[in-house]
């Protein structure tokens, strides 16, 4: 789940730097473009005085988007930094370092932008350049208004020169007058403006141009009339060819029809092209300073808006390229940082690796094969420490399922760790008695003191002798003191472990001792039968030969004396041989011949022995389980067996004395889990003591008063020769022990077949 969501992270950044790249390059373009418009606009007025309204409002677009687009990285920084994602402050602080940078030279070269800029322009309009200039256009003004006078007065003394002669005559008159004047055109007009004779160019006119009628009636009345003509287009590109300077004069007949008479001299003279063009450029030069002086705050706004807007974009910009880069830059630090957080915390998972050429890159690349060679490495830890901590699971299950008891030990005597075994063995809460010293638990005092001072004679033996461990058996005793005392033999062993650790393993041999004992008792029974039987019958027959000899020849005092004496050597001799027959049994009990056996009918045999006339005091009761498949056995030694548990079963129920009397319950159960039919007697008695239960079955141990203790022993010895495994057991409820029952659990037939 969590490698789909980290892609999924990692394409969404992808694309969410893409996208600000490409917005960004988008406006960084389209800035620049406006920036080269805004420089063609400062070069052409017209053009800047129509567009600068659109230009303006476009830079402000791209102004707010650039503002926009860095509000929306700032709030995200802030985001992240409020959030305390790893790596946000120094995105920041790289964000800011770079926006200074780029924010504080931008400053200085504006501000010292802005000083020049307004003062050129204030330097530019000067008093002494605009009187200059005017005085310029006033000389050229002068200039021409003395060329056209001059022309006036002389064409005036030459139309005084014609006055007398008739129209016919003009012709050659005005050629004359027109080499005298320097003319280009010189026309002698009527009064209606109609041409009476020319020369120059207007001779090789079909229509020469008429004068208007306002030039006449001025010329009429102020006798002399100058005008300069093709100056009405002062631009630098206009036809200075067409500037000439035109006079027209009154011309008076001689007649006394005046009106009829009146004529009007026109000559008409170009002007020299030099002044034209000289006066053309002041007057140029002159209108350009008097719209710049009226437009120079229009101007300075333009430029310090140039310098503004070009402050504004190269702030805006450099601090975007101060988050992108900075961004760029930091971004190889952060996969590091979050990788090492990450093996910091454990966590070894492949790490994310730029693809970029540079050292940063390489770093990551770097640090993600040490990420993997250390999860390499971890994986071959965790697989050895599996398996040995599969070895330590194996070890402790052999502990606590050993028999025997092992105990580690400080050099002190303190219990470091033990095993079931131990507590079972020693019947002390060892787990619960950690840290304590051996000799110290109670009933173990004994023991321990022995135990250290069996390791204190090894460590100085091992020093001299070199032996490499100790061994030794010891008699734990609890209970009541007496013949009856419940003794434990255990064997323990010692050795040494490394860092001055002691391991003690001890096992209880009990039962090894019991077997060894009923052997002994074995051969003490063999020798009893063998060296008492002998005796014993000349002993009857002679007190009964000594009865007969002597009966009826003594005094009546002395006949009872005898037969007293010789009934007591009777009952004595015979309980000896009784006894005698018990040791021989016990001793010489023949080889079992194991047949199928049908149980359930072998002990209802048996019982019937024991029905209410036969029975005494105490009843017998059976339960038979009809599933019991025949079992392997010889069937006189399992009524023997039978016979015994039955007959302490009802002694103990008697020894009891309770009231009700509870019967004897003998009953058998089929395990088809076990493939084992179970006997058992079940008694109402008082139950066995603790001291008992270990040793019941060994000759010699008993609670009755009178018998041998030998019959548990030999149900014993029969059940070893039959394959059979019985216990014996106290029943308790409610912490009251209400009896006790033994139990056999015979192998069945078809199981020995098999």
């Amino acid at each position: 789940m969590t490698a789909p969501r980290d892609r999924y992270s990692l394409l969404r950044s992808r694309a969410v730097r893409w996208a600000v790249g490409i917005g960004a390059a988008t406006m960084v373009s389209i800035g620049l473009v406006l920036m080269f418009l805004l420089t063609q606009a400062t070069n052409n007025r017209a053009l800047y005085e129509r567009n600068y309204g659109r230009l303006f409002g476009v830079n402000v677009v791209v102004a707010v988007l650039l503002l926009a687009v860095i509000a929306w990285i700032a709030v995200r920084l802030y985001g992240r930094l409020r959030r305390g994602r790893f790596g946000s402050r120094l995105l920041m602080k790289l964000a800011i370092i770079f926006a200074v940078l780029g924010f504080l030279p931008g400053m200085l070269i504006y501000t010292v932008s802005y000083q020049f800029v307004s003062r050129s322009i204030e330097s530019w309009f000067d008093v002494k350049v605009e009187g200059a200039l005017d005085a310029g256009l006033s000389l050229g003004r002068t200039t021409l208004d003395a060329l056209a006078n001059d022309l006036a007065s002389k064409t005036r003394a030459a139309g005084a020169q014609i006055a007398s002669l008739p129209d016919a005559a003009a012709g050659l008159a005005l050629e004359r007058i027109r080499d005298q004047l320097g003319a280009s055109d010189v026309v002698l007009w009527n009064a209606q403006g109609h041409l009476i004779a020319s020369a120059g160019q207007s001779r090789f006119q079909l229509n020469p141009e008429r004068p208007s009628t306002q030039l006449l009636r001025n010329a009429r009345s102020q006798r002399a009339v100058a005008q300069i003509e093709g100056l009405d287009d002062l631009s630098p590109n206009a036809d200075v060819s067409r500037a000439r300077v035109r006079a027209m004069v009154l011309v008076s007949g001689s007649g006394m029809e005046l009106a009829t008479d009146t004529r009007y001299l026109q000559a008409t003279q170009p002007l020299p092209p030099a002044l034209v063009a000289n006066a053309i450029a002041v007057q140029e030069a002159y209108r350009e300073y008097q719209e710049r002086a009226l437009a120079r705050e229009g101007l300075r706004r333009m430029y310090i808006g140039t310098l503004t807007l070009s402050l504004f974009l190269a702030v805006f910009g450099a601090v975007l390229l101060a988050i992108l880069l900075g961004n760029q830059l930091a971004r190889p630090l952060l996969v590091l940082a979050e990788g090492v957080r990450e093996v910091a915390a454990g966590d070894l998972s492949p790490k994310a690796v730029l693809q970029g050429r540079d050292e940063l890159g390489g770093l990551t690349r770097a640090f993600a094969d040490m990420t993997q060679q250390l999860a390499d490495a971890r994986s071959a830890v965790d697989k050895s420490m599996l398996q040995v901590s599969t070895a330590r699971a194996n070890l402790q299950t052999i502990l606590d399922n050993l028999t025997a008891g092992v105990i580690v030990l400080d050099g002190n005597g303190r219990i470091m760790s033990s095993n079931p075994g131990a507590t079972r063995v020693l019947r002390a809460p060892l787990a619960a008695s950690e840290g304590q010293r051996l000799a110290d638990i109670a009933g173990l005092e004994e023991f321990g003191r022995g135990v250290q001072a069996q390791f204190d004679a090894f460590l100085s033996e091992r020093e001299q002798h070199g032996v490499d461990h100790w061994q030794h058996s010891f008699e734990l005793h609890a209970g009541a003191s007496g013949p009856q005392q419940d003794v434990t033999t255990v064997v323990a062993r010692g050795a040494e472990l490394p860092g001055a650790a002691r391991l003690l393993v001890f096992d209880d041999i009990s039962e090894i001792v019991s077997a060894q004992r009923a052997r002994a008792w074995g051969e003490v029974a063999r020798r009893l039968a063998h060296e008492i039987k002998n005796p014993l019958t000349p002993i009857q027959l002679s007190a009964e030969r000594l009865q007969m000899k002597l009966d009826g020849k003594l005094a009546a005092p002395e006949q009872a004396l005898l037969d007293k004496s010789v009934r007591t050597i009777v009952e004595q001799v015979d309980a000896m041989k009784r006894l005698v027959n018990e040791f021989r049994d016990y001793a010489r009990l023949p080889a079992a011949e194991l047949n199928p056996v049908d149980l359930n009918a072998l002990v209802a045999d048996v019982l019937h022995l024991y029905e209410h006339e036969h029975a005494g005091s105490v009843a017998v009761r059976g339960e038979f389980d009809p599933r019991c498949p025949p079992v392997r056995g010889d069937a006189q030694q399992l009524r023997q067996i039978v016979h015994n548990l039955v007959q302490n079963a009802q002694d103990a129920t008697e020894a009891a004395r309770r009231d009700p009397v509870p019967p004897v319950l003998i009953r058998t159960r089929y395990s088809e889990a076990s493939g084992r039919v179970r006997l058992t007697v079940i008694d109402g008695g008082t139950g066995f003591a603790e001291s008992i239960l270990k040793r019941a079955f060994e000759p010699y141990v008993t609670t009755k008063s009178k018998g041998t203790g030998l019959g548990l022993a030999v149900v014993r010895k029969i059940a070893d020769e039959h394959g059979a495994r019985i216990d014996i057991a106290n029943r308790v409820e409610n912490g009251e022990t209400l009896g006790a029952q033994v139990s056999l659990s015979l192998p069945l037939a078809s199981s020995a077949a098999g």
